[in-house]
């Protein structure tokens, strides 16, 4: 950022303090920045954590905020603030809008939650400040991505309908050993979710609903075998700007082969229960079986496929492979960066680019954003 903001962040947890860092350590002019939490001493530590992190003068302040309704701690921050950073769980995105909203503040989340973000948009559609949604990795970069790659394939190739557009993401462990081939690198809550969630997706040009894991395929990325499958949550608004211009699109969720026969046999064993208690058993038979670990590794594979002026079948694609990075005087996990770094630069182009109301990821300039020093140093040159 090249002028001094100040900046609210809700939330402490990895993925809060992470931004609170990169927006520190990486902007031209260092922000102000208040971290906060419903746990003082979460706040308390992260912040002193991103403090130790910078290497250059800056100011992060911890608060502590209300677990229900506003306290003065909050009314106090977000009447200095102007833009609110949302790095809490999805059920807490409304409120947070909401807040958001009275205050004056921009606006950006996280969540892949598809009730809350519509219930976002309703709450934005009247507000003189930007709501950008769905900022982190997948919903937000991947997105970005896809829609850059449409373009350049656009103007390469001289046309409008492309046959497929592909986004494909994958926060991974380094190792994994069966039967479940995985290991937690971030909630196990959003991991459930996505995969007894409907898909959003594009058949025959028109936007529809999937069933989560009904499209399970392997694929080959820069020499590694994966296998991916339809998850909910990660297609963004995509869907609504590419009907009628993509035959089909769709997001899935890259794993290690052998990971989703293992999510399917845990299914198949509550396939007679209704879809929040499915989410409750894998949930919990997930975190009865499969490790947490710090070593992570996130992969991306977006594509385009289409058909050229001419007649002949063309396609173009992008991926990344990224692992731990140092962030001044911090090492950070894959998917801290991946996830913080695209809010980040999407908190720039609020605080820069004049918007308001509810701002879709198909809305965002994406050779604008992927050209913004926060992505550039996590993600490289586009």
């Amino acid at each position: 950022m090249k002028k001094h903001h100040k900046i609210a962040i809700a939330g402490a947890g990895g993925i809060g303090r992470a931004v609170a860092l990169i927006l520190a350590e990486l902007s031209e002019v260092a922000p102000d920045i208040y971290l906060g939490d419903i746990y003082t001493d979460t706040a308390e530590d992260a912040a002193e954590w991103a403090l130790d992190g910078v290497t250059k003068p800056c100011a992060i302040h911890a608060f502590t905020m209300a677990k229900e309704g506003i306290n003065d701690e909050m009314r106090s921050v977000f009447d200095d603030c102007e833009i609110l950073l949302d790095c809490l769980p999805g059920s807490q995105a409304p409120r947070m809008a909401a807040f958001a909203k009275e205050f004056g503040m921009h606006y950006a989340n996280l969540t892949e939650y598809v009730n809350e973000t519509n219930q976002v948009i309703e709450i934005a559609k009247d507000a003189s400040t930007g709501f950008v949604l769905q900022t982190g990795l997948a919903p937000g970069f991947v997105n970005i991505v896809a829609n850059a790659l449409y373009s350049e394939f656009s103007e390469t190739y001289e046309v409008e309908k492309v046959e497929y557009i592909g986004m494909k993401v994958g926060a991974l462990t380094q190792n994994a050993s069966a039967p479940h081939f995985y290991g937690f690198t971030w909630s196990p809550i959003g991991v459930a979710t996505e995969y007894v969630k409907d898909a959003i997706a594009i058949r025959d040009y028109k936007k529809t609903n999937v069933p989560a894991l009904s499209a399970q395929e392997l694929i080959i990325i820069d020499g590694d075998t994966f296998e991916v499958d339809l998850t909910s949550g990660g297609a963004a608004d995509l869907p609504d700007a590419f009907a009628g211009i993509a035959r089909n699109m769709d997001y899935k969720t890259i794993r290690y082969p052998g990971h989703y026969d293992w999510v399917k046999g845990v299914l198949a064993k509550n396939a007679d229960k209704n879809s929040e208690d499915q989410i409750d058993a894998l949930q919990k038979e997930m975190m009865d079986n499969i490790p947490h670990l710090e070593d992570d590794l996130v992969v991306i594979h977006v594509n385009v496929i289409g058909k050229d002026s001419r007649g002949t079948l063309r396609a173009i694609e992008k991926t990344y492979f990224i692992g731990n990075q140092e962030i001044g005087n911090q090492t950070l996990r894959a998917i801290q960066t991946t996830t913080a770094a695209p809010m980040c630069e999407c908190a720039r182009m609020l605080l820069e680019g004049g918007y308001s109301g509810p701002v879709f990821q198909s809305q965002l300039d994406p050779f604008a954003f992927m050209e913004g020093a926060y992505v550039k140093e996590i993600y490289g040159e586009y």
